[in-house]
């Protein structure tokens, strides 16, 4: 089961989040992506993301190096979005996160670029499996500033990486085993910048996928949906503890 839904929120005007999800008898693969960039480009920018790692993933044969097949598909989407921002003055500059799970039996590989993030329930906790690409990630990282003070940082939404602003872009990979995985959740910065860890794993352990998303989008909204928030939950292997009370 697959739960996903993207929302404008309550300021913004255009909604810039894109997300994705295919599957057929081999593979099945989940993407998110977070647009930046003037008027519609940020749009532009994530659509093509998501629809063109799908499209690379599944027109190519699958083989023993799933890791290498994403990153592959998704350097062909940094391409693509470079070449189009190129081709007109009003999408100069476009760019936008991406994070991607492609799953095959019980692996996963995880990639992103940016600070959409990938987070799993494993063994009744809920933790994060990406690493932000951004100016607070790297001041938390060297110490410079602590958890509380990150979370109300006036730069939180500086990326230091994304896709389409470079013709290179230097894409993180993670591989996972699922069997003791029982939920995976793709979000955009509007949910984490509005629901704590602990109000997300609460919302998810005790819904269905798609009934996680709705509740989980209501939430952000009703503390001031301030950024488009899209989420995208889907299952794991492990089939323990599971609740889904409505």
């Amino acid at each position: 089961m697959v739960g996903m839904l993207s929302d404008i929120g309550n300021v913004r005007k255009i909604n810039e989040d894109s997300i994705g999800f295919h599957e057929d008898s081999n593979k099945k693969l989940y993407v998110i992506a977070d647009g930046m960039g003037g008027h519609n480009a940020g749009e532009i920018a994530s659509k093509i993301a998501v629809e063109n790692t799908i499209e690379y993933v599944f027109s190519s044969k699958i083989n023993e190096q799933v890791d290498i097949l994403l990153k592959q598909a998704i350097e062909a989407s940094n391409n693509k979005i470079y070449e189009v921002s190129n081709t007109d003055l009003a999408l100069k500059g476009m760019g936008t996160t991406i994070t991607a799970c492609l799953v095959t039996g019980n692996k996963m590989v995880v990639a992103n670029v940016g600070d959409s993030r990938c987070y799993v329930i494993e063994n009744e906790s809920f933790h994060q499996i990406t690493s932000d690409h951004s100016l607070v990630q790297q001041l938390l990282d060297n110490g410079s500033i602590t958890e509380e003070e990150a979370a109300i940082h006036p730069n939180k939404n500086v990326i230091t990486r994304a896709l389409g602003t470079a013709p290179k872009v230097e894409i993180d990979t993670f591989s996972i085993d699922l069997s003791s995985i029982s939920k995976i959740m793709l979000c955009t910065d509007g949910l984490t910048n509005s629901l704590s860890k602990e109000e997300i794993y609460e919302i998810i352990t005790k819904n269905d996928c798609e009934s996680s998303c709705s509740k989980l989008i209501e939430l952000s909204k009703e503390r001031g949906g301030r950024d488009n928030i899209s989420v995208i939950i889907f299952e794991g292997e492990c089939n323990d503890g599971r609740d889904f009370t409505k």
